[in-house]
């Protein structure tokens, strides 16, 4: 029991050094509408966010979410540039063995929405969650995640790799 509950915790805790401060409400716009709409869907089964990040985004890469940035490489683009369809790859920190989630929409430069499983909520989906970038340079490496149940930003900021896109790299030879 506790094994299957440290494995569903394991996508999303605040990692060590990690800033629980929010960042100032003036560097980014409030959009009361993308806030509305973040909802959890609870299924039969609980959900891990690695199977639920492949069927999203087409991506076909197996293995833990934090395996998915290095195994991607020269197979999928990466990048700090969010684009619809990409999963935006979280990097393991304290307890966490990483977490996966596919942008459903860009909102601005630093605002972005996801659908993803498996976040701080025993395996259930959670659809059109706001996430900020809070990165000193704007390139994706941290970021903030709204927490649907308080509807508030949550207080974690959780490193990130960046995104990989969902259309194969092309190779020579194909």
């Amino acid at each position: 029991m506790l094994c299957a509950l440290l494995t569903l915790a394991c996508c999303a805790r605040t990692p060590p050094g990690g800033s629980s401060a929010a960042p100032d409400a003036t560097a980014l716009p409030e959009k009361p509408d993308i806030w509305r709409a973040a909802r959890i869907v609870a299924g039969s089964t609980p959900l891990e966010c690695v199977p639920y990040a492949r069927q999203a985004s087409g991506i076909e890469i197996s293995g833990d979410a934090w395996t998915w940035w290095d195994q991607a490489a020269g197979r999928y683009g990466r990048g700090p540039a969010p684009q619809p369809g990409a999963v935006l790859a979280f990097r393991p920190a304290a307890k966490s063995s990483g977490h996966l989630a596919v942008v459903r929409q860009v909102v601005d430069a630093r605002l972005i929405v996801v659908d993803h499983a498996n976040w701080l909520s025993g395996g259930h989906i959670h659809e059109s969650t706001p996430v900020r970038d809070i990165s000193p340079g704007n390139d994706w490496s941290a970021v903030q995640v709204w927490y649907t149940p308080g509807q508030a930003w949550g207080s974690g900021t959780y490193p990130t790799h960046g995104f990989i896109y969902a259309k194969p790299v092309a190779t020579a030879g194909r």
